[in-house]
């Protein structure tokens, strides 16, 4: 018998209604270290997150926001227009963000296949209004959003975020508590998975009750992108074990593989109509 987690049915598992922690979690969208906290995350909320939730901070060069200020004046939301910044993708993750925050975690999730892919440039307007369209929001919406005030607003929101928490590090980590007197834990940088769980666990003063894995295929259903990396990383295996269940899984039709010379990603093969 297999016992390995990828391959076991979904289980119920414990749930709680009362999240005691709240996570802010730091992340530069153009900064390397930003796809081993996104992995971190991903499996720290399969497993945990009946214990917590979590507010994405995005961290950017206000300098940066301050030089785009006249080029959004010059009509951002032109879509026959191009320019290129390196803070266009915060911008545009905030615009998404206004469509609710699945959809700003879904673009950032794009965002990451596309770096990864390195086909195109992610600091261009273009290729940002592409990867919205990518994931299927409003474009009207978006296109409008994306030069408008409330997404700046809401940038400088997670920078002013940042100042107050005193956060000089990203990625970086700060867990909250109920109790609105006690500090929060500021854990900068990137660290072993256990660690994280360690103070999941003084802070909750319990031992932690982890959720059952769920399968592959229901991975993929939520995470439409991974790499070969990441799945081992969630489920604890070796490369090699994992691997070989991808290209079972392609064999079947259920999957492609996206190869580059760095990152080998999967995802759910497309229906042909």
């Amino acid at each position: 018998m297999n016992n390995s987690p990828m391959l076991s049915e979904p289980v119920t598992s414990p749930v709680s209604l009362n999240k005691p922690i709240e996570l802010y979690v730091f992340l530069d969208p153009l900064h390397a270290s930003m796809f081993e906290m996104l992995t971190t995350i991903r499996k720290f909320q399969l497993e945990y997150d009946h214990y917590f939730t979590w507010r994405l901070v995005l961290s950017s060069d206000l300098s940066s926001l301050n030089c785009l200020s006249n080029k959004r004046k010059n009509g951002l939301s032109d879509e026959t227009i191009d320019i290129n910044h390196p803070v266009l993708p915060s911008l545009a993750i905030k615009a998404a963000e206004l469509q609710g925050k699945r959809a700003g975690l879904r673009f950032l999730a794009k965002l990451q296949e596309y770096i990864l892919t390195n086909e195109v440039s992610i600091t261009s307007y273009q290729t940002l209004l592409q990867i919205a369209r990518d994931i299927k929001l409003d474009m009207t919406e978006f296109s409008s959003d994306f030069g408008s005030k409330e997404s700046a607003k809401a940038l400088q929101c997670d920078l002013y975020i940042r100042r107050e928490m005193e956060v000089d590090e990203v990625p970086s980590i700060v867990f909250f508590n109920e109790c609105v007197e006690d500090e929060g834990l500021k854990v900068s940088g990137n660290y072993d998975y256990n660690i994280y769980e360690h103070i999941l666990a003084e802070m909750l003063e319990e031992q932690l009750i982890p959720r059952p894995l769920p399968s592959m295929e229901d991975l993929f259903i939520r995470y439409s992108t991974l790499t070969t990396q990441e799945i081992a990383f969630i489920y604890s295996l070796p490369i090699e074990h994992v691997e070989r269940e991808l290209k079972k899984r392609m064999l079947q039709q259920k999957i492609e593989r996206l190869q580059t010379e760095q990152h080998t990603l999967w995802r759910p093969r497309k229906a042909i109509i």
